[in-house]
């Protein structure tokens, strides 16, 4: 079983549901950072902001540090990230992050290709996918590999 860390949005309401099909196909995901809502970021800044905190000592706060390092400690322990679209600068992080550690590495665009910009470091990816069922399909094939692989037949 693969083990994935879905990065998205705390705004999209999809991430939940992408989750339970990647569930369904048989992966371990992690999505538990979704829990915060959708507001969770906003929260943060003003609680900050409050205490007369700019983001910078916002950044090394207690807050900051818990969740940083309860996101660092699941992309570390997964075995594939997928950035679900559209994500924030956090999510182009953790991808970043995820495949410079030597992860597989997927983005979804939830809404097909985009119209507006289309980004060509997006090649930093295993695959770009534009549907939710190829990406599943190409996961499928990667799992029986691995297995594959691991079992001495490839």
């Amino acid at each position: 079983m693969s083990s994935i860390y879905l990065i998205g949005s705390l705004r999209n309401p999809k991430v939940p549901e992408v989750a339970a099909k990647l569930r369904a196909d048989g992966h371990d995901v992690f999505d538990d950072w979704f829990a915060a809502g959708p507001e969770a970021d906003d929260y943060w800044k003003k609680y900050e902001q409050e205490r007369g905190h700019n983001y910078k000592e916002a950044l090394a706060g207690y807050a900051a540090d818990h969740v940083y390092k309860f996101d660092k400690h699941h992309i570390d322990r997964c075995d594939i990230a997928i950035l679900m679209l559209p994500a924030g600068k956090s999510g182009h992080l953790e991808l970043g992050y995820a495949i410079g550690k030597g992860k597989m590495g997927y983005i979804l665009f939830d809404d097909g290709i985009p119209a507006d910009r289309w980004d060509v470091m997006y090649k930093f990816a295993d695959a770009v996918h534009f549907d939710l069922k190829t990406l599943a399909e190409e996961l499928k094939r990667v799992h029986i590999g691995k297995v594959l692989h691991v079992a001495g037949t490839i």
